[in-house]
């Protein structure tokens, strides 16, 4: 009887090992991606915290949207995004021609709006007394990415 037992569990280990794996899903057909760009713009003479309030405006906004409102912000950070957004469009173009890929400007839109702290100026400023009160001088890194909207 203790035989019939080890052979009933070696039946057992080898049905265990014989399970059948799903099979790997079959992709639908493949798109050509999205044109998409990138542009930077480093060391930008203005804090941070004053970039974010234009930059939060713009992102996932189409591009033709975001160059408006940006021409007619009273925000000095304004100018300095709508270079790094028109950059981001010419880069866009460039990629598409060096790929030969069809690229509509009017359907990007900004898909990635970040802005970064750079490094600080670290000034002094004479006080009262003989004494130096210390001065930063914020900079910042803007990054754009622009992207093909998707089912235009």
């Amino acid at each position: 009887m203790a035989a019939a037992k080890k052979g009933s569990a070696k039946k057992s280990i080898a049905k265990k090992s014989a399970v059948k794996r799903p099979a790997a899903k079959k992709t639908a057909a493949r798109r050509e991606p999205a044109v998409s760009a990138r542009a930077l713009m480093r060391g930008t003479r203005q804090s941070p915290y004053k970039m974010r309030l234009v930059i939060d405006q713009i992102r996932g906004k189409d591009v033709n949207e975001a160059l408006a409102l940006l021409t007619f912000s009273k925000k000095h950070a304004a100018v300095q995004i709508s270079k790094t957004l028109k950059s981001a469009v010419a880069n866009a173009e460039q990629a598409a021609r060096a790929t030969n890929a069809a690229l509509d400007v009017d359907a990007l839109y900004v898909k990635h709006a970040v802005i970064n702290e750079g490094p600080k100026l670290k000034r002094f400023m004479p006080a009262a007394q003989g004494r130096a009160t210390p001065i930063q001088k914020r900079t910042s890194h803007v990054e754009i990415v622009v992207a093909e909207r998707e089912g235009r």
